[in-house]
């Protein structure tokens, strides 16, 4: 089975994404962890969006991603 290189970032995307909000729902004290995944899960869904033409995907992934980057540094 050949693993198509656009379906490989959705996935990791939505596999980051799950990992992130149960992190932080947890309130576990790794929040910073779960914030750098959200991060990642922005980059490889923005990837997938920009592979997929799929705009406004994309475009929402800028917003994640600056979330991420905000939630690293508060809890840093």
């Amino acid at each position: 089975m050949k693993i198509n290189k656009s379906r490989l970032f959705e996935w990791l995307g939505v596999v980051t994404a799950i990992i992130y909000s149960l992190l932080v729902a947890a309130n576990i004290g790794a929040e910073f962890i779960g914030f750098t995944l959200l991060l990642a899960s922005s980059a490889f869904i923005g990837i997938w969006a920009f592979l997929g033409k799929h705009r406004g995907i994309l475009f929402l992934q800028f917003f994640y991603a600056t979330a991420g980057i905000i939630g690293m540094i508060r809890w840093f």
